[in-house]
Formats: C-alpha cells, structure tokens, sequence
C-alpha cells in the first residue's frame, strides 16, 4: 500500500498506529495478521480520520490580533466550522463506492 500510494513504509504505520488508536483501525498480529477496519465503514466519518491522524486540521490557528483580528478569526471560524461538517457527512464507506477508485487490501 505504500508503494501504491508512494509513501515511506514508516510514515504509513505511524498513520496506521494513529488510527488503530484512535479505534478507526485494529491491528492483528501473526501469520495472517495485518489491519482492518475497527468499525463498520459507514460508522467511520472523514472527520474522525483527520482527527485521528492531523487534528491541526480542523483547528482554527488564526490570531485575534490586530484590528481587523476578531472579524478575520471570526470568518475562520466559521470556515472550520463548514469543512468539519463536511466531513461529518463522509464516511469511509462514501470512498468505497467511488466508481473508478482503487480497491486497497491492508
């Protein structure tokens, strides 16, 4: 997969690692072991994911300084606001059935 995806094998298990603790993924160890889903994909929303692996993401980091500080801040807020609800509305299951995308194995 990270060959697929043209990732270091080290930088896909950290994300893996966050995952699996964020309860999205577990983990099985062993001749047949490997990843897999923690819950169902329809129960796993895009948010939870970005949370799990860059909650920076969904953090507003604009200072409140300055004059035009609170209004600026203020409409990134609500920016924030609109991309986590975005995201509350996808699931992993949504990706699954993208036609056309590629069928991954972890």
């Amino acid at each position: 997969m990270a060959q697929r995806e043209a990732v270091s094998a080290n930088f896909l298990v950290q994300i893996l690692n966050d995952l699996r603790r964020a309860g999205l993924v577990v983990s099985r160890r062993g001749k047949a072991g490997g990843y897999m889903l923690g819950r169902l994909p329809q129960a796993i929303t895009l948010r939870q994911v970005v949370a799990a692996v860059d909650p920076a993401l969904l953090e507003c980091s604009v200072a409140r300084h300055g004059e035009s500080g609170p209004s600026v801040r203020y409409t990134w807020d609500q920016v924030a606001a609109m991309l986590q609800q975005a995201l509350d509305q996808l699931t992993v299951e949504n990706l699954a059935h993208n036609p056309g995308g590629p069928m991954f194995y972890i």
